[in-house]
């Protein structure tokens, strides 16, 4: 036995499962692998997503204080125009408002969920061992 904790999955909730699902199944190349009114999984190259429907589920603001954000999502991306192209044909729409434009570019998916498309170093998937 351990102690060790690892992420498994997030889960986003939102109205439209089936919507959601496949956005984040396009733009990650992932495989929807589980899907109904109220639970869709995708699996992804680097890991799964969830995603829950929530009767009366409001779609957070950004970038506005009152509203609560939810979730965050981080994808790195080597091409961030190339990136955006495909983030956009499935769905997701530019938030005016870009914080850090050198670095990251912010949307919202089809649900209202912030994600941003990064070319930060630190945001790149490690195979193994810490970054050197």
């Amino acid at each position: 036995m351990s102690d060790s904790i690892r992420p498994a999955s997030v889960t986003l909730g939102c109205l439209d499962t089936e919507l959601l699902a496949t956005f984040y199944a396009e733009i990650t190349d992932g495989t929807i692998t589980n899907l109904d009114e109220y639970w869709a999984t995708v699996i992804c190259p680097t890991g799964r997503m969830d995603f829950q429907r929530v009767v009366g589920y409001t779609p957070p603001i950004w970038p506005d204080p009152a509203s609560s954000v939810q979730v965050h999502l981080e994808f790195y991306v080597e091409d961030r125009a190339a990136a955006e192209l495909r983030v956009l044909k499935a769905g997701a729409r530019k938030y005016e408002f870009q914080p850090n434009s050198e670095q990251c570019y912010v949307y919202a998916d089809p649900a209202g969920h912030p994600l941003c498309l990064t070319t930060w170093v630190d945001m790149r998937p490690q195979t193994s061992g810490p970054a050197a």
